[in-house]
């Protein structure tokens, strides 16, 4: 759906985005996760053909550019802060660009926007602004959205219907490109993963990548933990304690385990630990900055 390919981006002389290149295909909801400054919001709009660029951007085979804006039929975004006009309804401000009076009717209802939609936008919460910026970028169903920190301002339950939102229309092959800080939220949602770092993209893969990473180490509880602290200190195994419990690397399993035994000191729990979704983006900026 969509290509971008050797993407070079400058504010004045300053490089925003270096040679990145990536794909979006239909249905595909892509997470753009970095740093601040970065360059996330700079290649959202710029997909958008508002920022000048080199390389070249494509939309269903057809070009975009500063200067040509005819794509932005097929998409919504939601990019910074919503767009929308102050003294105007949330019902005026999305009948300004529905084409389809039935889909802004559903979007207003689905969204739970029914009991404020006719007051003027000035009067909302900063919640109930951005459910009108979604909407707006939902409208007259797109090919392809770009959100940029969609759950801004959401509680708990709105950021819940979002998500499910956007997994029902991209299983009806609407394209997600969302940037957002809350990486937790994101991991629920997204198929694949852009990293950018220092304006490059350092990282594009398939999310379940991310969710095969092997365990490093072992959590382990006994019958008698404070037996169990004094063998493994004798011993010289290394070892964390947290929560009540001994955090052990995969490697030293073994030994463990065969002292436990010897000792005659019964297991409760051994379960493997794995890196979180956050720990390993972390470890992904780290390598980079040491490969530098």
């Amino acid at each position: 759906m969509l290509k971008a390919k050797n993407l070079n981006i400058y504010y004045g002389r300053k490089i925003a985005i270096k040679n990145a290149s990536f794909t979006i295909t239909p249905g595909e909801i892509v997470g753009l996760i970095g740093p601040n400054g970065a360059g996330k919001t700079t290649i959202m709009k710029t997909l958008l053909g508002l920022t000048k660029f080199t390389g070249s951007i494509t939309f269903d085979g057809q070009k975009i550019t500063a200067s040509s804006h005819r794509v932005l039929a097929k998409v919504g975004a939601l990019i910074e802060n919503p767009a929308i006009y102050p003294f105007l309804s949330g019902k005026e401000n999305l009948a300004l660009y529905s084409q389809d009076k039935d889909d802004l009717n559903q979007l207003v209802n689905r969204l739970g926007m029914a009991s404020y939609i006719d007051r003027p936008a000035k009067s909302y919460s900063i919640g109930m602004k951005q459910k009108l910026g979604i909407a707006l970028a939902l409208l007259n169903h797109p090919e392809l959205v770009i959100l940029d920190e969609p759950m801004n301002g959401l509680d708990v339950e709105a950021t819940i219907l979002i998500r499910k939102i956007i997994h029902d229309y991209a299983a009806n092959g609407t394209a997600f490109l969302i940037s957002s800080h809350v990486l937790s939220e994101l991991q629920k949602v997204m198929t694949s993963v852009i990293i950018l770092n220092h304006q490059e993209i350092v990282m594009d893969v398939p999310i379940d990548k991310f969710k095969s990473i092997r365990a490093t180490h072992y959590r382990l509880k006994t019958v008698n933990n404070e037996r169990t602290r004094e063998l493994f200190s004798t011993n010289d195994l290394p070892f964390e304690y947290q929560e009540d419990a001994f955090i052990i690397e995969i490697q030293d399993i073994g030994q463990a385990e065969q002292l436990l035994y010897q000792h005659q000191i019964l297991l409760t729990e051994l379960s493997p630990v794995r890196k979180t979704f956050e720990q390993a983006i972390v470890n992904v900026l780290e390598k980079k900055r040491e490969a530098e």
